[in-house]
């Protein structure tokens, strides 16, 4: 078969199938095309994509900026190593830096990747500026927390699916209750080789779990009395995706200056990835201002592909876009609109518990246990009216479209969710 040759669904399933590695668990759709809010599978149905690569296609399937960046670079240069300097990467440092409100930018590919930089940061800093004893200090982390699959992140994972048989486990992390300010004090206080606090803003892989108005802010405040590194990991909360610019929002530049009742909180270190590049391309980032970066030294980390031309001229256009097009706002307003829709219905809903969520992070609770099937099954019908979701953690079904979206699609695709949900009454 050639590899450009046409094929049918059936046919790309059972290639995955044959010679891939099942590492994942798809929802039966094979696509080929998308633009905007929109994507096409192999036999030309459309479909509102409501995943968004998760969290990573904010800006839109393929948005002609963002592509128009991406090929103009590629013919010109894509890959140097750091071995030398290139033209585009201090542009794009200058550009993220001034943009996110912090002095230094370290360049790396994938969310993980960057969590694992943020990590080592911390306990580089813990060490020189701090002074804890050499190979002693610890990261609080929170209980169902998502930070990746690397064999670090998941010995501080209690997802046994990502655990089981993976071990040894890597030490050195102390686990607490997510929205948990007394635990999260607890642990400050009797530990005193605790080098910093890694949080997700919301949980989403969870199952989009929004914490307390005022928690991030306090969990801050507690960092900084206690000599704490306070890290946000923003890969699937940043990038306007929660109606803020950042869900902890420390350089809040879009025009709802009270836009999610979250109070602004300013990471000490802040991990950002996906929709960093508009899903055009592999690109993630940890900022930290000079007093915590200046720690990393040549030799100290690395990447061949981090900091490339290419993903360089992508970032700054896809962030670029989020200004320009207003998306931050558009996430806030569509995302107050769908939870009240959304609520409309639940009122007098049997298989709906909530909807919860932040701008366009969104998710429902299915009355149903966790091991059931019926958010899968309603997934599959969802699918079959022209609409992508996917469930997580069992009986949650995470909603979260590009943020181009407009008003009447929104409306459509609440319609199209509501009908779906009663054929399930």
């Amino acid at each position: 078969m050639a590899v450009l040759e046409h094929i049918t669904s059936q046919e790309a399933m059972a290639l995955e199938n044959k010679y891939g590695a099942q590492n994942y668990h798809p929802l039966p759709v094979v696509l080929r095309k998308g633009e905007g809010v929109y994507v096409w599978d192999v036999d030309g149905n459309k479909y509102y994509d409501f995943l968004s690569a998760y969290s990573s296609v904010n800006q839109g399937h393929c948005h002609p900026k963002i592509v128009q960046a991406l090929t103009n670079q590629a013919q010109s240069l894509t890959l140097t190593s750091r071995a030398f300097y290139n033209d585009m990467l201090g542009k794009y440092e200058k550009f993220a830096t001034d943009y996110f409100g912090f002095d230094k930018l370290l360049p790396m590919n994938t969310g993980a990747e960057a969590v694992e930089t943020a990590l080592k940061v911390c306990r580089k800093w813990a060490y020189e500026v701090k002074g804890i004893e050499t190979n002693k200090a610890q990261i609080i982390v929170c209980e169902n927390n998502f930070h990746g699959r690397t064999t670090t992140i998941i010995s501080f994972s209690n997802d046994p699916v990502a655990r089981k048989n993976f071990g040894p486990y890597t030490d050195g992390f102390i686990k607490i209750e997510y929205d948990n300010l007394i635990a999260l004090e607890d642990a400050l206080a009797q530990n005193p080789s605790v080098a910093g606090f890694l949080v997700e803003p919301i949980q989403g892989e969870a199952g989009v779990y929004v914490p307390s108005d005022d928690y991030l802010a306090k969990a801050k405040e507690l960092c900084e009395t206690y000599n704490v590194l306070f890290i946000a990991d923003e890969v699937q909360t940043g990038i306007a995706r929660t109606g803020r610019l950042l869900a902890t929002c420390g350089n809040c530049t879009c025009e709802n200056k009270d836009c999610s009742g979250i109070p602004e909180v300013k990471p000490d270190i802040l991990i950002l990835g996906k929709a960093l590049s508009g899903g055009v391309y592999p690109v993630s980032a940890v900022l930290a201002n000079n007093d915590i970066m200046n720690v990393i030294r040549p030799g100290n980390h690395g990447s061949t592909f981090g900091g490339n031309p290419l993903a360089a001229a992508v970032a700054i256009a896809a962030l670029k876009v989020i200004k320009d097009e207003k998306l931050t706002e558009n996430a806030y307003n569509l995302g107050n609109l769908f939870r009240q829709e959304l609520n409309k219905y639940i009122k007098t809903s049997k298989i709906v518990k909530l909807v919860r969520g932040k701008g366009l992070l969104n998710a429902i609770v299915i009355n149903d246990h966790e091991d059931s099937d019926t958010a899968w099954k309603i997934c599959l019908a969802l699918r079959d009216k022209g609409l992508l979701a996917k469930p997580t953690h069992g009986n949650i079904i995470r909603f979260a479209p590009p943020l181009v979206m407009t008003e009447e699609q929104l409306l459509d695709c609440v319609s199209i969710i509501v009908k779906t949900l009663k054929a399930f009454e």
